[in-house]
């Protein structure tokens, strides 16, 4: 059976499509539909539930040495409230899966894809240091992404909280008199911040956002938006079969360390293929597993597309081989057996966002 977060209720009242995803319940999109919540994000504020990702907290005398070894970025670089975009990669340097590391005060706090928690709880154990200690949260733990170039002006109408803090890094925040953990982090490529807090004060804070203006937005907004900053989807983008140098993630695969799992593999490995963004020249939506072509030979396959609202085009990411995955160089995408021109971009798709604000 799949599994519904702590705001699924107020969806339903709030007229959301549902679907099944990554084992959870969600919304899709409200009565507005997707490019009304595409364009509010872009463009002024809107709201998603993520309650559905995981959340474990590791902690122990050994949890640095740990971490650095079952993850492939650089850990030491982490001050307290900082935050990190890093991986956990198997022997073979297959990504298990992508997350994000938090530095707090009494340990570590690790944000993992809601498909993927139960793999990566096994996989943790299985290589556990002594004097580490590693608690599933994710069941008590609620988190809402507020997203676009509005969202601190926003938020600071229920908070004193300091809402100036560095991407990616984090601060203990009091909102409408609830204790949260406040990151300057999302998934839009716009200014953003991701609240975790118990189930009861995720749902008061939603409660008044709601009342205050700020629209919900789905799954398929947030793709749409993802897809145009080239940020990868775990399932689509990157798997246990692709390491972090193919897909792009070599700014968070940390080579220089004395060891992490899977650091051989990757050093090894002949990276015979590429993670490209493409935009298409004629008209036609890439979608996933669709072929990719050069000159009559395939070359690759799409992983992840859409139509991009603002480019007014489609967009896709694919593996291709290697040779072929030079900035600017046409490919074909096979779309209902027909060959649909595309150029290979360099990423992001969306170049002038709020992001950095």
């Amino acid at each position: 059976m799949t599994q519904r977060t702590s705001l699924y209720n107020r969806h339903l009242d709030l007229n959301a499509k549902i679907i099944p995803f990554s084992g959870f319940d969600m919304p899709v999109n409200y009565r507005n539909g997707i490019l009304h919540e595409y364009n509010i994000v872009r463009s002024k504020c809107g709201m998603f539930d993520v309650s559905h990702m995981g959340q474990l907290s590791i902690c122990g005398d050994k949890s640095y040495d740990f971490l650095q070894n079952v993850t492939i970025n650089d850990v030491s670089k982490l001050k307290v409230y900082d935050a990190q975009y890093s991986a956990m990669c198997n022997t073979d340097g297959g990504i298990i899966d992508d997350l994000i590391l938090y530095k707090k005060p009494n340990g570590y706090y690790m944000v993992v894809n809601a498909g993927n928690v139960d793999k990566n709880l096994k996989w943790l154990s299985n290589n556990i240091a002594d004097n580490v200690q590693i608690e599933n949260q994710s069941s008590e733990t609620s988190l809402i992404a507020i997203q676009g170039p509005d969202s601190r002006k926003i938020l600071s109408e229920i908070t004193d909280s300091d809402l100036y803090i560095k991407f990616y890094s984090y601060t203990d925040a009091n909102i409408l008199n609830e204790s949260v953990m406040l990151s300057r982090t999302g998934y839009t490529g716009e200014l953003g911040f991701e609240l975790y807090g118990s189930h009861e004060s995720i749902i008061k804070i939603w409660d008044r956002l709601i009342d205050m203006g700020v629209e919900p937005c789905g799954l398929a907004s947030r793709d749409i938006l993802r897809m145009e900053m080239k940020y990868c989807l775990y399932g689509n983008d990157i798997n246990e079969n692709t390491n972090p140098i193919e897909a792009g993630l070599s700014w968070i695969t940390a080579i220089n360390k004395d060891t992490f799992i899977g650091k051989e593999s990757i050093i090894k490995s002949t990276n015979n293929f590429r993670l490209v963004a493409f935009q298409m020249l004629d008209r036609g939506i890439p979608r996933h597993d669709y072929e990719i072509q050069f000159k009559g030979k395939k070359i690759g396959s799409v992983t992840s597309g859409t139509q991009s609202f603002i480019l007014k085009s489609g967009i896709g990411l694919g593996y291709v081989d290697s040779q072929y995955s030079k900035i600017g160089s046409e490919i074909d995408i096979i779309i209902r057996d027909k060959k649909v021109k595309a150029e290979i971009i360099r990423p992001p798709f969306i170049k002038n966002t709020s992001l950095l604000d």
